[in-house]
């Protein structure tokens, strides 16, 4: 039988928490290579069989993103199919829309059929920390609980019919009867995240985003 193909996953690395992506990459059996990339030359230096856009300030992002000529090859990047994962300010980028862009608005990579808003638990001190109830599909061993963190983190308010909702949290300030918000989504080859899988010891997250790049989920 012949073993897996091992792959080979690309970080944009110009702001935000790529070091802590990378290291929980090199943990999963099916990466050979992480490859930290800051320009389009460098993410084409290599055939990427993967993306992840890390967390940070999506705004600071999306402007480093047109300096350094990444926007357009990310874009054309998740046009052909390619897979990518977005954590917090990653699942900004990638979203086709967003509401509390600053002022002016932003640049969006797009792809991602929903609506994103931003900072939507509040400020750096409404960082908190969530149990999340995830499906058996997407992570192994259902019975211990996925402890996400959330910090400065969006919500997705709305989603196309072809996009999946996988996670739900409701808010720590939310009344007793309030809805959950949406925090991860998959679309075809597209994840997003609106917590930092990243920041924990737990890598089942990587794990899957290493799966739907090999095309086994």
């Amino acid at each position: 039988m012949t073993a897996p193909r091992k792959l080979t996953i690309g970080v944009l690395a110009i702001q935000g928490g790529f070091i802590e992506h990378s290291h929980a990459l090199r943990q999963c059996d099916a990466v050979e290579r992480v490859v930290e990339f800051t320009n389009a030359k460098e993410m084409a230096a290599q055939p990427l069989d993967g993306i992840v856009l890390p967390g940070g300030e999506s705004s600071a992002m999306a402007v480093l993103l047109e300096s350094f000529d990444l926007l357009e090859p990310l874009r054309a990047y998740v046009r052909a199919g390619k897979a990518v994962w977005g954590t917090c300010a990653g699942m900004i980028l990638l979203s086709d829309s967003i509401k509390h862009a600053k002022l002016g608005g932003q640049s969006l990579v797009g792809g991602l059929h929903a609506t994103t808003v931003r900072n939507a638990f509040g400020r750096q001190k409404e960082s908190f920390i969530a149990t999340l109830d995830v499906p058996d599909v997407v992570l192994a061993d259902r019975e211990k609980p996925f402890r996400a963190v959330f910090i400065r983190a969006p919500i997705i308010e709305s989603v196309g019919d072809d996009v999946r909702v996988l996670a739900r949290v409701v808010r720590p300030s939310a009344p007793p009867d309030a809805e959950p918000d949406i925090v991860a989504v998959r679309q075809d080859r597209i994840l997003a995240t609106s917590f930092h899988p990243e920041l924990t010891r737990d890598i089942r997250f990587h794990e899957y985003f290493c799966r739907m790049v090999a095309g086994e989920v």
